[in-house]
């Protein structure tokens, strides 16, 4: 069977799709053959087979255990056809490829993520061998076996325990690691790998306190002590002789990359323990200060020399995804740093050391001051590498620049540290080391930049916190900013710009009256510069000044700043700028603000046009299409508050180019482009005035009509039914007077064939999910008696669609039909629907199929007015006692199951949530009384004070503030993050003053009714204690 097994996979690893797929195929047919995982393994354990062939063999066999291994797998496809023997043969099999020292570290990563598969099922229960043998071969084995073992390991201590399975074996474990780490003979990568481990027990252990905090506290304060010590010998380690660049990724060069992997895996298992349990730590939190300080000195020269003087790579990772280069070692140092200067102590010493009596020459020259600005200035340096690529694409230099990017990095790191430090004198140093670097002859135009781009973090911060900064000091710093504008450098030139804009725009610099002057040169710049760098700095500096100008001024500047990005635009390839999001951005974000200045003035220059031309542009990207609706949506209701004729100006000014970008959206089945056109169409009919202008509906429902009869685009079809119903809404008069031309179709039936379609079997609830809102407008403008039968008809579709309508979103829109007309005609309301018939598995009278989605579903209603006109439907409902009702059966509370197991997605698949039955009444009083606002904590309501509690009693005293990045490994931290998407937890639903007296009132009129007292032996402890509350406070 191996060579049909290999020739399947050579097969799955084609170009062509169709050979791939086949052989895909034919390996599934291989699944119920027990020889079929034990030939993967063969083929995968011959060293003699090409590697992308032993790869691709693991990568099935790790297929095939997903898939039919066991039913407690979330990918499991439900039959098992291995047998127990072939089980166990291939467990023994993989575990010995696992471990077998094999020298390619990619087969050994893949073999035993597949053992950690098979283990987080098995272990202990099926295989309780596996820890026992990693446990008797780790520390006899050779660099080989070892390596493997750790994998293994690693993984096993990752996914495959769970708490009580690592509560038995923890201490051997540990110890296991821990005489690895120490052990200096054997490779330092194994000993990182060991280190690694360790802080991985960490999650588990973190788990393990919320049960038994005693046992966990005395074994992590054990474990802490004898780590600790090893931890701080290996930050003191010095790293070896720089390698050349050919031998600094090579595995066998020596101990360069060994050392800094271990080094690093030091410092995050060190970050590890002050976030999960930071007492552990407390006694030795200076001494770990100092090391870390000094390893970070000791490091400045380094990593300037590789990647500032030199262009070596970073940011890279071993088969084991153990970092090895020195960018990574120097992220966790400040990282962790920042994390030490939360502590008391620590603040304790640091400000002891800049007190006034300590001071030489009352100058913080030689300070821990000065030095932190050293370190930062040097670590903030633009690497060869990022100016490459910034210089290459201007897009990535203002991802950078905004901080929305994943490329984390050294100077990401200086920027967060020094901002948590604004505290302490730091724009007295940064003055001292600023002028240093301006006044020495040999300084880098790096340097110069990274000094003021530390400024700009501070200032930032400053801002932030609503801080001063001295005026004096201000002005020293301005003129090492002018400096900065005029050098040669590209990257310093723009800092210079960006830099300027922020400090004489902050209102305590003493600044304010230059900001015109700047302003000018900034826009100058825009059209003179060479550098693409410099000229969106200077775009994006334009922000800060029009922000800051006199309305006056900024009106003036408006028509400079939209021929600057107009010309810009002009200059640029389209085809790049389609891709350059985050430059968009950075434009239309200018753009919104000069036009903000006035925006009546838009409509005499074409700051509109290059609005809309960025639009087309950036009709593809979320971020743009959000700004540039936000900046037209401000546009619209400005112009729309000026009164009628200024807001028809406007709708001459922007109907064509709106309705054509439809037709061109059309043409070219470009969905983006039309997305925009009608979420755009949707904020000008949204604030239009009553009436409408004259020929609006004309230009613009035709397009409307022809989009929702041919799109099935949910986001396009969403808009376009908003922005018919806004149109209804503001001028129903021309709607029903006006004749399609190209059908001879009057307007009146023209939404009651779009309302028609969205309702239809053929439209998702995605598309369909306005409907309901364009159906109350129509049946409210229109009136019973301007659509006769058709009314009857139209809410007989909208029952019958409600009972097959699965999104929430969509249920809520079309409940909320009925619950309008349940405002004034409750009664006629429910005639109707007990005379309508609703076919298919949920069907029955449109009385049952409207009630049980409408009640089972109410408490997930959100918006204000939906939850005011849903409560006041329900109680006009409730009120008028109809005796039908009682005879509908709802789904009532959830049957709670006491198994405190963690559900996986299969487990819930095979048994889903059970709840009650009751009747309606009760269903009813039950989602009322759910609205009701908590109230024992008014002031608080969907967050309750003690809902995180500190889980590490009072020694945790010695940490002031919260780590300042979220570890999002950690399975307690993702937990935390997760339940904020439990509406039961969090997301309390509240509701404004108005709604909450209306409910209070009407439980007080309902409880002297007898058939309330019926109702309310059928309520829970819970909701008989919110009304007691609720009469408790009324009373108060």
């Amino acid at each position: 069977m191996e060579q049909q097994v290999l020739e399947l996979l050579a097969a799955t690893l084609e170009p062509a799709a169709d050979t791939r797929t086949n052989a895909e195929r034919h390996l599934e047919l291989l699944y119920t053959n027990d020889a079929f995982p034990i030939s993967l393994i063969s083929i995968a354990s011959h060293t003699s087979v090409d590697l992308p062939l032993r790869q691709a063999a693991l990568l099935s066999l790790k297929t095939f255990v997903l898939r039919i291994w066991s039913s407690s797998l979330d990918e499991f496809q439900g039959v098992i056809t291995i047998n127990e023997a072939t089980k166990d043969q291939v467990r023994h099999s993989l575990l010995a490829l696992a471990t077998s020292g094999d020298q390619e570290r990619k087969i050994v990563s893949a073999s035993s993520l597949v053992v950690s598969k098979i283990a987080s099922v098995d272990f202990p229960d099926q295989w309780p061998s596996l820890l026992p043998t990693l446990l008797q071969l780790i520390p006899q084995s050779h660099d080989g076996q070892l390596h493997g073992g750790l994998v293994v390991l690693g993984n096993l201590v990752e996914d495959g325990f769970d708490e009580d399975q690592f509560g038995k074996s923890a201490i051997e474990l540990v110890r296991c690691i821990y005489d690895i780490a120490t052990d200096e003979r054997k490779k330092l990568n194994s000993r990182a790998l060991a280190v690694s481990i360790f802080r991985a027990c960490f999650d588990t252990m973190e788990l393990m306190y919320q049960t038994d905090k005693a046992s966990v506290k005395q074994f992590m304060q054990e474990a802490s002590d004898a780590w600790t010590p090893f931890f701080i010998d290996v930050l003191k380690l010095p790293l070896p002789p720089i390698p050349a660049a050919e031998q600094e990724s090579d595995t066998e060069s020596g101990s360069w990359r060994g050392t800094v992997a271990l080094k690093t895996q030091v410092v995050k298992a060190l970050d590890k323990i002050h976030r999960t349990f930071p007492h552990l730590l407390s006694q030795h939190t200076l001494e770990l200060f100092g090391t870390i300080w000094e390893s970070l000195q000791a490091h400045v020269g380094p990593y300037l020399a590789l990647y500032v003087d030199d262009s070596r790579q970073g940011r890279l990772e071993d088969a084991d995804r153990l970092p090895y280069t020195l960018d990574f070692l120097v992220i966790e140092e400040l990282d962790y740093i920042q994390s030490l200067v939360g502590s008391i102590t620590v603040k304790r010493e640091l400000e002891a050391q800049i007190a006034p009596e300590k001071l030489s020459n009352g100058t913080l020259n030689e300070t821990w001051v000065a030095q932190i600005m050293t370190i930062l200035v040097g670590f903030s340096q633009i690497t060869q590498e990022d100016e490459g690529l910034w210089d290459f694409d201007v897009n990535v230099f203002l991802s950078e620049e905004t901080s929305e990017t994943a490329n984390y990095s050294p100077r990401n790191a200086c920027s967060y540290l020094v901002q948590k430090l604004f505290k302490y004198p730091v724009l007295e140093s940064l003055l001292a080391r600023t002028k240093a670097i301006y006044e020495e002859g040999s300084s880098s135009a790096r340097a110069k930049e990274a000094a003021i781009f530390i400024l700009k973090q501070i200032l930032d911060e400053l801002d932030s916190c609503s801080k001063d900064i001295d005026p004096d000091i201000a002005r020293a710093y301005l003129h090492y900013i002018e400096l900065a504008m005029h050098e040669t450098d590209d990257f310093l030139r723009a800092r210079g710009y960006i830099l300027v804009s922020r400090l004489t725009t902050l209102p305590s610099s003493g600044l304010l009256d230059a900001v015109p002057q700047y302003a000018r040169q900034t826009l100058a710049a825009i059209d003179q510069d060479s550098s693409d760098v410099v000229k969106v700095s200077c775009i994006r500096a334009l922000q800060e000044y029009l922000k800051t100008l006199p309305a006056s001024t900024a009106r003036e500047f408006q028509v400079q700043t939209v021929a600057a990005i107009s010309n810009f635009i002009s200059a640029q390839d389209l085809s790049d700028l389609k891709e350059s999001e985050d430059l968009l951005d950075t434009l239309v974000e200018t753009l919104r603000d000069a036009i903000m200045a006035d925006p009546s003035l838009c409509l005499e220059h074409p700051a509109l046009d290059v609005l809309f031309t960025m639009a087309s542009y950036g009709a593809s990207s979320f971020q743009t299409t959000m700004l540039v609706n936000e900046a037209f949506d401000s546009i619209t209701s400005s112009m729309a508050a000026k009164g009628s004729d200024s807001y028809a100006q406007l709708c001459a000014k922007v109907l064509p180019t709106l309705t054509g970008a439809l037709d061109v959206g059309d043409m070219t089945s470009e969905n983006a482009l039309s997305d925009m056109a009608v979420s755009l169409l949707s904020s000008l009919a949204e604030h239009g005035p009553r009436p409408l202008p004259q020929n609006f509906v004309a230009a613009v429902m035709p397009k409307l009509y022809r989009l929702l009869f041919s799109s099935n685009e949910p986001i396009l079809n969403q808009s376009a039914t908003v922005t018919i119903r806004h149109i209804v809404a503001h001028d129903p008069d021309q709607v029903f007077s006006w004749q399609d031309p190209a059908t001879g179709k009057g307007g009146l039936e023209i939404v009651l064939l779009i309302i028609d379609r969205l309702l239809g079997p053929d439209v998702d609830d995605a598309s369909a999910a306005e409907v309901g809102g364009l159906t109350v407008e129509l049946v409210e403008k229109a009136g019973a008696e301007r659509l006769g039968p058709y009314l009857m008809q139209l809410l007989r579709i909208v029952a019958v669609r409600l009972s097959t309508a699965e999104h929430a979103s969509f249920i809520q829109n079309l409940v909320l039909v009925f619950a309008r007309l349940a405002l004034t005609n409750a009664k006629e309301v429910l005639d109707f629907l007990a005379q309508v018939h609703v076919e298919g598995g949920a069907g029955g009278t449109g009385l049952e199929v409207v009630l049980r989605k409408w009640l089972e579903n109410s408490v997930h209603f959100s918006g204000y007015d939906a939850i005011r006109q849903n409560v006041m439907a329900l109680t006009n409902i409730y009120k008028l006692h109809d005796e039908r009702l009682a005879n509908i059966q709802v789904q009532g509370d959830l049957m709670v199951d006491n198994s405190t197991r963690i559900k996986t997605r299969s487990q819930s698949k095979r048994t889903p949530d059970r709840y009650s039955v009751i009747p309606v009444p009760l269903k009813l009083t039950k989602v009322l009384i759910s609205e009701l606002a908590n109230p024992l904590s008014p002031s608080t309501p969907g967050l309750q004070q003690n809902q995180f509690a500190d889980h590490s009693d009072d020694e945790d005293d010695e940490w002031e503030d919260e780590p300042g990045i979220v570890d999002l490994t950690n399975p307690t931290t993702t937990a935390e993050l997760m339940a904020y998407a439990d509406e039961s937890r969090y997301n309390v639903r509240q509701l404004d003053d108005e709604t909450q007296t209306y409910l209070v009132d009407f439980f007080k009129q309902a409880s002297t009714e007898p058939d309330f007292r019926d109702l309310y032996q059928g309520l829970t402890d819970d909701e008989r204690e919110k009304l007691h509350q609720m009469e408790k406070t009324s009373i108060q």
